[in-house]
């Protein structure tokens, strides 16, 4: 085996254990999402709740297939066979999961929403244990409102209006706002990264020589974009919450390889197109 067919297939594994982390991820963000579940409200809004309350599961779910399917188109089948049925198939499998990531995008917002409103705690927090209410640490972490721990909430203690009998400390409130606020960043930052790659396969790559000055306009703005996403999960590493700096850095991880592949995809098409005006 030569050193270029070794370097291949190291690449190609790290490629996919990446993916197949990434696919482990959506059964630790619904079960994440099912333990914080039962404090929302219960409203008669029940797809809207439900897309609310397990948005990073839906949204992970539709990222991995879409991930995949990326990686379908740009290395795995050949172009001549992305035709008919197949290449009908494979977009409408993307429009659904682009409608899911939508969808949760709306949902990260719902839950910045709701953290939103809150009101000052009347009474002692200690009267309120044996009604079961709960303690939000931070975003999606709770905990029950017990004898030992409610002695520390004083007359700033917020009651968080979105939630079903829950309460938090200032600090704790906010910190949970500013977490879902990312979370909208994240998600919308992701969105914008896929439309401009979308951009740059479907139209950019078949223009030629013509496209390179949108190319280049297009880069920078992904240039902001992975920054801002690079920002996002350094936040998350430092305010402890693993699992979205876990996710995180292995979608930044991911989408390099993806870059890689509409690179020797771009080129590819290039070569064809010189190939065949040499012909004609």
């Amino acid at each position: 085996m030569t050193d270029a067919t070794l370097s291949y297939q190291v690449f190609r594994w790290v490629k996919y254990a990446t993916y197949a982390l990434l696919s482990l991820n959506i059964w630790f963000f619904l079960a994440e999402e099912i333990a914080s579940a039962r404090f929302a409200i219960e409203t008669g809004e029940d797809v809207a709740m439900g897309i609310q309350l397990f948005s990073a599961t839906l949204d992970t779910l539709a990222w991995v297939i879409l991930l995949l399917l990326f990686e379908l188109e740009t290395a795995v089948i050949p172009d001549d066979r992305l035709r008919g049925g197949l290449r009908y198939g494979i977009h409408g499998v993307r429009m659904l999961c682009t409608l899911a990531i939508v969808m949760a995008f709306l949902g990260y917002f719902g839950e910045w929403q709701t953290l939103l409103p809150s009101e000052p705690l009347i009474g002692e927090a200690c009267s309120r244990v044996s009604e079961g209410w709960s303690v939000m640490l931070k975003l999606d972490d709770f905990v029950p409102l017990t004898a030992e721990n409610c002695v520390q909430f004083g007359g700033d203690t917020r009651l968080v209006s979105g939630l079903e009998q829950v309460l938090a400390s200032p600090a704790g409130l906010l910190e949970g706002q500013r977490l879902a606020l990312v979370d909208v960043i994240n998600s919308a930052a992701w969105i914008l990264v896929v439309i401009l790659l979308e951009i740059e396969v479907r139209v950019l790559t078949r223009w030629g020589g013509a496209s390179r000055q949108m190319a280049r306009i297009a880069n920078s703005f992904k240039v902001v974009l992975y920054a801002t996403l690079v920002v996002a999960a350094i936040y998350w590493g430092f305010k402890g919450d693993f699992l979205d700096f876990w996710d995180a850095a292995l979608w930044l991880f991911a989408f390099v390889f993806i870059e890689l592949n509409v690179f020797e995809w771009q080129q590819e098409i290039r070569d064809q197109t010189a190939d065949s005006s040499e012909v004609s």
